[in-house]
C-alpha cells in the first residue's frame, strides 16, 4: 500500500482531529539478518522519497498545528544504519521529529550488540538520533549511563505498560529517567500488541506497574496523567497543547462521574484512574465538539464495525 499516510490524513480530516502521523520504514529484511518478512521492505530511496513528499504535502508549523508528520524507521531489527542516519538528516533539515521503537527487550539488545557491535543508546548515539528531536517507544533495557546520557541529550521515552506486559517485556525505569531529565509519556503501541488501545486503561496500567517498582507515594494519578498529557506533549515537541491553560488550544476530553463505579469517590482527578474511567463523555479538538454524549459527531459506528469486520474476515482468508 503506497499511499497509507495519505489514506490516515483524510481520516483524520474527516473525524476533526489533530494529528502526529509517522512515516514507518523498514529496510533491513530476513535476507539481511533482519526481523521483516521480505515483501515488507522498502529500499532507502523508496522511504526517504515518500518521507519528503509527505513532509512537503501534509507538515505543518507552528501553534494550533492539526496535521505533522514524523519519520519513524521501526526498530534496530527492521531498519539499515544508513537508513537511521539519512532519515536523521532529513528530520534535522525539515525541523520535524524522529520516532523509534529502543530497548524494548533484551533480544533486541543482544542483536545491536552482535550487529553493529554497539549497545542501544551507543547505537542511537553513532546514527545521529541521540538528541531532544527523538523520542522512543518503550526503553525498558537501559543501564545507569545510558539514563544519564537520555536524560543530558533530551531524548523523550513513551512508556507503554500494556505492551510491555502483554509481550513480557519488561518495566520502564520512569523514575530514574524522570529523575536524569527525560521526557516522559504514554502510547499503546498499537493494537498489534495492546488489543484495546484505550489511553484511558493505559494509564491506569501505567499508574499500577509503576507502583510496583517505585510506590503509591511517587507514582500518583496525578503523575501519570501527567505523563499522557503534557509529557506525551513535549514528547513530540507541541508547548501549545496537552494542558488546560489560557493561551493554550482548546483540546478536551470530559469524563462523567455519574456512573456506579465513581459513587463515593472523593476525588475526580483520581478516580478517572482508580474507578477506570473508560470512555469520555464529551471531546472538544481545537475548539469544536467531537464526541458528544458519548458518540463520535457525524459518524455511524455499527455501520464503521460492520464493515471492519467484513475486511477483517477477508484479511483472515488470505492468509
Amino acid at each position: 500500500m503506497e499511499e497509507a499516510i495519505d489514506v490516515q490524513v483524510e481520516v483524520v480530516r474527516e473525524l476533526g482531529m489533530r494529528a502526529l502521523l509517522t512515516r514507518g520504514s523498514m529496510s533491513l529484511g530476513e535476507e539481511q539478518g533482519g526481523l521483516p518478512p521480505k515483501q515488507t521492505v522498502q529500499s532507502g530511496e523508496t522511504i526517504l522519497r515518500d518521507s519528503q513528499r509527505l513532509i512537503d504535502r501534509y507538515h505543518q508549523r507552528g501553534e494550533g498545528a492539526w496535521m505533522q508528520i514524523a519519520l519513524a524507521p521501526c526498530s534496530p531489527f527492521s531498519v539499515t544504519t544508513e537508513i537511521m542516519r539519512e532519515s536523521a538528516m532529513l528530520a534535522q533539515r525539515e525541523d520535524v521529529r524522529l520516532h523509534t521503537h529502543l530497548a524494548e527487550t533484551l533480544d533486541e539488545e543482544a542483536f545491536c550488540l552482535n550487529m553493529f557491535g554497539l549497545r542501544t543508546v551507543d547505537y542511537l548515539d553513532s546514527v545521529g538520533w541521540l538528541n531532544d528531536r527523538t523520542w522512543l517507544a518503550h526503553g525498558i533495557h537501559f543501564n545507569a549511563d545510558e539514563i544519564t546520557r537520555l536524560g543530558a541529550a533530551g531524548t523523550g521515552i513513551c512508556h507503554c505498560p500494556v505492551s510491555n506486559m502483554r509481550l513480557a517485556s519488561g518495566m520502564c525505569p520512569t523514575r530514574d529517567l524522570e529523575a536524569a531529565g527525560v521526557p516522559i509519556g504514554l502510547g499503546v503501541d498499537g493494537s498489534a500488541s495492546n488489543d484495546a488501545s484505550n489511553m484511558m486503561y493505559e494509564a491506569r496500567q501505567a499508574l499500577y506497574l509503576q507502583r510496583l517498582r517505585y510506590g503509591a507515594e511517587y507514582v500518583t494519578p496525578e503523575r501519570v496523567l501527567g505523563w499522557a498529557t503534557r509529557g506525551s506533549a513535549k514528547l513530540i515537541g507541541r508547548d501549545d497543547i496537552g494542558q488546560i491553560a489560557v493561551g493554550k488550544q482548546a483540546d478536551l476530553a470530559l469524563f462523567r462521574l455519574d456512573e456506579l463505579r465513581f459513587s463515593g469517590s472523593h476525588d475526580p482527578i483520581s478516580a478517572l484512574l482508580l474507578c477506570g474511567a473508560e470512555r469520555a463523555d464529551r471531546v472538544m479538538v481545537g475548539g469544536k465538539w467531537r464526541v458528544i454524549d458519548g458518540q463520535i459527531v457525524d459518524m455511524d459506528i455499527k455501520s464503521l464495525i460492520s464493515q471492519h469486520r467484513k475486511a477483517a474476515a477477508a484479511l483472515i482468508a488470505e492468509l
